[in-house]
């Protein structure tokens, strides 16, 4: 199978201007804090994937459908309701650490949080951790 074509693309827009425009000042800070530690951890600078994702890091990915693509190694994205994290393909993989991350939802590859606050800081650079070997 050839390779995807993404809607999601890589894009030269900045990081720091997208970050400074998010309006709550207590999410922009998170998200900063966020940016920081993936940074940290990945060695990577963080690039704008599509107008509101921040991705760090390449990875060739090969689905077992045959469907392959380049993506980020891990990232997040502020969205309204909640920061989405991008930390894993399958999550689920880490239920045990997820148990002392503190409030948080999931889904199919994703980790959801309110706020920084909420949760157990040295437990999501554990999974970041985790994340990115895994993909590197």
């Amino acid at each position: 199978m050839a390779k995807a074509i993404l809607k999601t693309q890589k894009t030269e827009l900045s990081v720091t201007d997208f970050l400074n425009s998010i309006k709550d000042e207590e999410r922009r800070a998170d998200c900063f804090t966020i940016a920081e530690m993936m940074k940290k951890i990945t060695k990577n600078e963080p690039k704008m994937w599509g107008s509101a994702i921040i991705g760090f890091g390449n990875v060739h990915l090969k689905y077992e459908s045959g469907r392959e693509l380049d993506w980020f190694c891990c990232g997040f994205s502020p969205r309204k309701a909640n920061i989405s994290l991008y930390i894993s393909f399958d999550i689920s993989k880490y239920s045990e650490m997820l148990k002392k991350l503190g409030k948080h939802s999931t889904g199919k590859g994703c980790l959801y949080v309110n706020k920084i606050s909420d949760i157990d800081l040295k437990t999501l650079e554990e999974l970041i951790q985790k994340s990115v070997a895994k993909k590197g």
